[in-house]
């Protein structure tokens, strides 16, 4: 292809628009037995990269054909019609990029209902990588909401009366949150920091309860009066410092 074909034409980056491909091929390969909708929208996918590649080759063609007048020999009366030809190969190309983007995201949707987190990360990475920023900053943000609800119930258990039993489960899942749930899901820091002075003030209680050396460097007080609730982004350190007094105490 021409430079400036390639300029004009990002979805025609072939080895970017096949990794989704690569992904869904891989899901069959892993495990023949896969049915139902998954398999389908895999297959669905591997079409539409098909017809994909079929159309970037046509538009390739059609591109590095002579014009009228170039003087090279093979440049024959017929390539009158060469623009609107290649007008739609490019309105081809785009129409069936926008039906890979379409069919990623289906399977994003159910690789998400089935837990396959890693999946629907990666598929965002191609996505973004291909220039589609907005669709892969809208399945972050669906991975997220899938990963806070199955931590859901646990998040909400976490209160200053909270008992000793609760409080490990709690880190694990305020961890679980912070691990797998998009840095750039909204307010996903904050929506943490805000826990963190709850689950502080039940460490803090038991470690009084228990007696324990509170050393003058301990910050579970500090985070207990929401000390660090205007700094959200230094919730994991927060969450550190917690896990580390509640084991020291516990372990």
């Amino acid at each position: 292809m021409s430079e400036s074909a390639a300029e004009t034409s990002p979805y025609l980056s072939l080895r970017r628009a096949v990794q989704p491909a690569i992904l869904a091929h891989s899901l069959l390969a892993a495990d023949q037995e896969r049915a139902g909708k998954l398999a389908a929208e895999c297959e669905d996918l591997l079409f539409l990269t098909r017809e994909l590649l079929k159309a970037a080759g046509r538009t390739r063609i059609l591109a590095d054909e002579p014009r009228p007048g170039s003087g090279r020999p093979d440049a024959g009366e017929d390539s009158g019609d060469r623009p609107a030809q290649l007008l739609d190969a490019y309105a081809d190309a785009g129409l069936l990029w926008a039906k890979v983007v379409g069919s990623t995201l289906a399977l994003a949707g159910t690789l998400i209902d089935r837990g396959e987190w890693e999946d629907v990360r990666r598929l965002a990475g191609f996505l973004a990588g291909a220039g589609e920023e907005s669709a892969a900053a809208d399945l972050r943000i669906r991975l997220g909401q899938a990963v806070w609800e199955t931590q859901r119930e646990k998040l909400a258990g976490i209160s200053n009366t909270m008992p000793p039993a609760a409080i490990g489960p709690a880190i694990q899942a305020l961890r679980a949150v912070l691990r797998e749930v998009p840095e750039d899901f909204p307010d996903r820091n904050r929506a943490v920091n805000r826990l963190l002075p709850p689950l502080a003030s039940a460490i803090y209680a038991l470690m009084r309860e228990q007696g324990a050396d509170i050393p003058y460097s301990s910050r579970v007080e500090h985070i207990a009066t929401g000390g660090v609730a205007k700094y959200p982004d230094i919730v994991m350190i927060s969450l550190d410092e917690l896990a580390a007094e509640f084991e020291g105490i516990c372990g």
